[in-house]
């Protein structure tokens, strides 16, 4: 049920934004903000609402870096301190928090994040975290100080969230409307083929998704078989301890004919347990294990503690982790960092290092709210709502301005000039029509599910029941919410705005001065 939306997706927007992003970084060798500047004066918000999207993202990105610095600092120890419980402050036990859930996800949510039971409880700031994320932002200002010269199930197709997660996750992964892609190919000769480079890097990308989603997935499973074999062996032993059951008389097979048995012939005793009985679902285990970002750690951890010499994989899955979630800081820094330096006035001023050191501080201070105990929280509003909506507008926005205002033929001329050739027919239905109409969509579809869904609401985790529990988000936090989507997305209608007040001011003062 994802998998066609995404090939969809893939064929109808990745590949062909990503063209259209990287010729329009090639031929302009400008930034965002200076490139659709040039293409037209009224569009230079597009280039800052890239910034502002990059800009947010940025400033919670780099937490899964820390995170990823904290279990590779901790991949050396044995055993794996979230291969097993820790023993509780007696010592004559498991932790209670750590029993209700499993040793994984303990040491996820108690000792990495510390998360507090809700968004209202702040909490402090937990400088294990604070001094990783810090090690984080100094790695990807190590990089930037380099610089950059050169850049080598069926029925849910009818729900709105496939096809928006499709287009996120593509997106996403190719960095569209962010300004990167901009930025980067700005670097490229002139003559680059960009064309090649999108249809091999889109393939590269979703063939690598797709790979990584068939292990995700399969430890995903294991881990929800796992936890439901786990569920249903201590209902067991629970019940023959208290009925004084004979050994091999109850199994996972019989477990339901020999509850209902249990409840006829000890109805009070079994009304005194019932509480202590979890009702053990394979299906629920499957939809609630782990969801967002604590799928790189729990579930990959879960798979790595059952593996020979655990540490051996575990320092190579999250140095892997590290080098995929820097790479991307690269990019995204990147799209700030290139409109900067593009900038007279500031390049002028201050050099390329006190301007890279400045972006990074910035993000690593205002980053310090995700390293608090309700800092996950915050984490995934930014992930669900500082991009997704404002990455539709840019990308429509962008489609309809190299079309429709620069001009589709002028646009063959350019790519004809770089490598040689006019793009076909399958380029320019994508370009002229059919991205845009499927952005539309996209776009109707988002608001449409944003108005169905009602008040919206979030994931917080629950101490005493050792999962997590669905609460609504506070008055304060959709306030957030609403300023995050508003400060990207409304960068274009004010920079047309602030571009044609301008215009106007200048044409009347050159008539009175005439």
């Amino acid at each position: 049920g994802f998998l066609i939306p995404y090939f969809i997706m893939l064929i109808a927007e990745g590949m062909p934004l990503l063209y259209l992003e990287l010729a329009v970084g090639q031929r302009m060798r400008q930034g965002s903000i200076g490139a659709w500047k040039i293409i037209s004066p009224y569009l230079c918000g597009v280039g800052v609402a890239s910034v502002v999207v990059s800009f947010f993202l940025s400033m919670y990105y780099n937490v899964i870096n820390a995170w990823a610095f904290w279990y590779l600092f901790h991949s050396f120890q044995d055993p794996l301190p979230w291969a097993t419980c820790p023993l509780n402050s007696n010592r004559t036990g498991y932790d209670e928090e750590c029993e209700k859930t499993s040793s994984t996800q303990y040491f996820w949510y108690r000792q990495t994040l510390n998360i507090s039971p809700s968004l209202e409880a702040s909490g402090s700031v937990q400088w294990e975290q604070a001094l990783c994320l810090t090690l984080a932002w100094l790695v990807v200002y190590l990089c930037i100080l380099r610089g950059t010269a050169s850049t080598g199930k069926l029925e849910q197709l009818s729900n709105p969230k496939a096809w928006i997660s499709a287009a996120t996750q593509i997106f996403f992964s190719l960095g569209l409307g962010f300004g990167s892609l901009i930025a980067f190919a700005s670097y490229n000769e002139s003559s680059n083929n960009c064309e090649r480079h999108a249809v091999i890097v889109s393939l590269i990308n979703s063939t690598t998704s797709i790979f990584a989603s068939i292990v995700t997935f399969s430890i995903y499973g294991f881990k929800a078989t796992f936890n439901y074999e786990s569920c249903l062996n201590k209902v067991i032993l629970l019940l023959m301890n208290t009925f004084d059951l004979e050994e091999g008389s109850l199994t996972a097979d019989n477990l339901s004919e020999m509850k209902d048995y249990l409840m006829a012939t000890h109805p009070q005793e079994y009304a005194q347990l019932s509480p202590q009985l979890k009702n053990c679902s394979l299906e629920a285990e499957l939809d609630t294990a782990v969801q967002g970002t604590g799928l790189a750690f729990i579930v990959y951890s879960e798979a790595i503690k059952n593996m020979e010499v655990p540490q051996l994989y575990s320092v190579l899955y999250f140095v892997m982790l590290l080098m995929l979630g820097i790479g991307s800081m690269l990019g995204n820094t990147a799209a700030i960092l290139t409109p900067l330096t593009d900038s007279r006035a500031i390049a002028t001023r201050f050099p390329k290092e006190v301007i890279s050191g400045a972006v990074c501080f910035i993000n690593c201070v205002i980053g310090l709210i995700f390293t608090m105990e309700a800092g996950n929280y915050w984490f995934d509003i930014f992930n669900d709502y500082a991009a997704t909506l404002s990455l539709l507008l840019i990308v429509l926005v962008e489609t309809i301005a190299v079309c429709y205002i620069y001009g589709i033929r002028r646009f063959e001329k350019d790519l004809y000039t770089m490598i040689g050739r006019k793009p076909n027919w399958y380029w320019k239905l994508m370009w002229a029509f059919a991205s845009p109409l499927l952005i539309i969509s996209l776009f109707i579809f988002y608001l449409t599910d944003y108005i169905l869904t009602g008040t919206l609401q979030y994931q917080a985790w629950d101490a005493t029941q050792g999962q997590l529990v669905t609460k609504d988000y506070p008055g304060h936090a959709l306030a957030v919410i609403g300023l995050l989507v508003a400060a990207s997305t409304m960068c274009i209608p004010l920079g047309a705005l602030v571009t044609f007040i301008r215009k106007r001011l200048k044409r009347e003062s050159v008539s009175t001065t005439a």
